[in-house]
């Protein structure tokens, strides 16, 4: 049986990228993303500059955040982004949050929770991660982490703010 839901599920995806030509590795996914059968891009996020995060001596990202709808459903719709960073060149990585040409996590699909080993929703570091944040909050502030019940823009307003630096791209 197909991982499909049937119904169009809001999904926020974070894009991010520091090798190569950045914003246009996360536009290239974009363009991709549009055109998977059962996805509708609705709003794509400013870009910024991100300082890195986790492991610091390696290059700043671009980042930015889309929110679209899917009759996939979460597994299928995974498949897809780790097609399309297979498509833009991304080989597996060697350091753990290390520099990569492309990287597309799902952030929230719809007020689903979901814990595997392949995937895990919401992300489980996106309410510390100023460049996944500030993205969603310029597309809705106003969207609710399903487990800690708060939204993206309370949960941004907790974070240092000399933390984590991003400037607009």
């Amino acid at each position: 049986m197909p991982d499909s839901t049937g119904v169009n599920q809001p999904v926020f995806l974070s894009l991010g990228s520091n090798l190569g030509r950045r914003r246009s590795n996360c536009l290239a996914a974009l363009e991709m993303l549009a055109k998977v059968e059962g996805v509708k891009v609705l709003k794509v996020s400013p870009f910024y500059l991100t300082e890195p995060v986790d492991y610091l001596d390696q290059d700043w990202f671009v980042n930015g955040a889309v929110k679209l709808e899917t009759r996939l459903g979460a597994f299928r719709l995974l498949q897809a982004t780790q097609a399309i960073q297979k498509k833009c060149g991304r080989k597996a990585n060697t350091i753990r949050f290390g520099p990569r040409l492309l990287d597309i996590d799902i952030i929230f699909f719809g007020d689903q929770i979901i814990n595997s080993a392949e995937l895990t929703v919401p992300h489980p570091r996106m309410h510390k991660r100023r460049f996944v944040l500030q993205p969603i909050c310029d597309i809705d502030p106003t969207v609710v982490h399903p487990l800690l019940g708060e939204t993206v823009e309370s949960l941004l307003a907790k974070l240092d703010p000399g933390s984590q630096r991003m400037v607009p791209y």
